[in-house]
């Protein structure tokens, strides 16, 4: 019975404890609000870039072929990919980046392939076998700063 009793006394000083300070510091009102937005734009360019299907079809280019355009952006930067199947079977990726872009890999299971940007910021990739991918750069933003920049997986 004393450990109730303990227990009971406990809970009743914890109480006028959190009255106390509700009193004296409030919690602000929106704060719950910010701190959901806070932590839902964080490292938002690595994890949470947004995928937009632009424009996908089943159009025959070169036989049966399939094509599809992907867009990635984080708010900074865009990266835009014309995926298409080449006469072997792989695929090719061709890319365009809207930043100045040091390093663009693609990782695809345990192999990665590597590509040089060019001029405007467009880049490419030969016979990339069929699957799950996702695409890595290192850019300089307008303040001269490096980040990473990470899409979702894609299908290639």
């Amino acid at each position: 019975m004393m450990e109730t009793e303990d227990f009971s006394a406990d809970a009743a000083l914890f109480a006028r404890m959190r009255r106390m300070w509700e009193d004296i510091d409030p919690v602000p009102a929106d704060l719950i609000d910010r701190m959901v937005a806070a932590v839902a734009v964080e490292d938002l360019s690595r994890e949470y870039a947004l995928l937009t299907l632009v424009e996908g079809a089943m159009a025959a280019v070169r036989g049966d072929a399939d094509t599809a355009t992907l867009q990635f952006s984080d708010g900074t930067t865009s990266v835009l990919l014309h995926v298409s199947a080449t006469e072997s079977g792989a695929r090719r990726i061709d890319g365009w980046v809207d930043a100045a872009a040091l390093a663009i890999r693609l990782v695809h299971d345990d192999r990665e392939w590597t590509a040089e940007p060019g001029e405007h910021g467009r880049f490419a990739f030969e016979e990339v076998t069929p699957g799950v991918a996702r695409l890595r750069l290192v850019v300089k933003d307008a303040t001269g700063e490096l980040r990473d920049f990470q899409t979702p997986q894609f299908e290639v």
